[in-house]
């Protein structure tokens, strides 16, 4: 998958630019209705044999529409995104930057140049994409400025439980813990990329060695407290143990959170390393012990059930 980072106006010549059918969106998590909507891009694609491409946006418009929103964290941050959009066989990516000047382009200013502009001859949206400034583009009415030189496909919301399936609704049902749900409604394991840093060395010395990570500050945590997570280093998959929290029994005026994880049968020095952490349960929330030994007693506990809930899910 090729990937274009763009910015308004982009350069890109459009002569030099290949014939594409392109799924439109900001996509965060790519969860199960972004996925009908860039699988039927792709297949589309196919059909007319030629190349699929997503659009997507960096950062999230509400970083520049609302004032008070400084930064937002992602479901997918953008390596993660990247990499499900490999694994859909998309043929390129396009990257806009979302800034004050794009937020202003009219409707028809927006599709003449980042659609037709970037010769897109079929477009496939989701029920609810908008464009333009104040979104006053949207499928609905998309004909209008399509000056008919691209066709497009529009694609009903998805279903789970009688409630759309959306970005918000997988937000909050991690900010509960409800990791499995969001996992089903995602369609894949929330994922996503830390490097290990040195940390205080308490679990080596409690003979449960974590690495600690330091993580992209646009990974959306879930809720604090313990989880049964994959780590993948190196292409190869490890089950675990891991904490998101602030390690009360240790330090009990500690604010900020940390992540570590726990690799099950794995001893090797991992210090500077990236992994891949794959949250799949939540299993309790963080607690403060009294004693070290009472925290072991329970580190000891929440392996075994782990262990156990990876053996079932096989």
């Amino acid at each position: 998958m090729r990937t274009i980072e763009l910015t308004y106006p982009h350069t890109l010549v459009l002569e030099e630019l290949p014939e594409t059918v392109c799924a439109i969106g900001f996509f965060d998590g790519i969860h199960r209705g972004h996925q009908q909507v860039i699988q039927t891009a792709v297949d589309e694609a196919e059909n007319r044999n030629m190349e699929s491409a997503v659009i997507t946006f960096h950062p999230h418009p509400s970083v520049v529409l609302k004032k008070e929103t400084e930064h937002v964290q992602y479901i997918t941050p953008m390596k993660e995104k990247q990499e499900l959009l490999q694994k859909l066989h998309v043929d390129r990516l396009y990257i806009i930057k979302f800034n004050q000047e794009l937020s202003q382009l009219s409707p028809q200013a927006f599709i003449d140049h980042f659609i037709i502009g970037l010769n897109i001859k079929h477009l496939v949206g989701g029920f609810d994409y908008s464009f333009g400034h104040k979104g006053q583009g949207n499928m609905g009415n998309i004909k209008e400025f399509a000056r008919g030189q691209f066709s497009y496909t529009t694609i009903d919301k998805v279903i789970s439980n009688d409630e759309k399936i959306s970005s918000t609704r997988i937000r909050k049902l991690l900010q509960s813990g409800l990791v499995e749900e969001a996992n089903r409604l995602l369609g894949h394991p929330l994922k996503f990329s830390g490097i290990v840093i040195k940390g205080a060395q308490r679990g080596r010395k409690l003979g449960y060695p974590t690495a600690n990570l330091e993580l992209q500050p646009e990974a959306l945590l879930p809720k604090p407290g313990i989880y049964a997570v994959c780590v993948i280093f190196k292409s190869q998959v490890y089950e675990g143990m891991a904490s998101i929290g602030t390690n009360p029994t240790f330090t009990a005026d500690r604010k900020d959170l940390s992540v570590e994880v726990n690799i099950f049968d794995y001893s090797n020095d991992l210090y500077g390393e990236e992994l891949q952490v794959e949250w799949h349960k939540y299993i309790r929330e963080e607690e403060k012990f009294d004693s070290a030994e009472a925290l072991v007693a329970q580190i000891e506990l929440d392996e075994k059930n782990i262990r156990s809930y990876f053996t079932e899910k096989v």
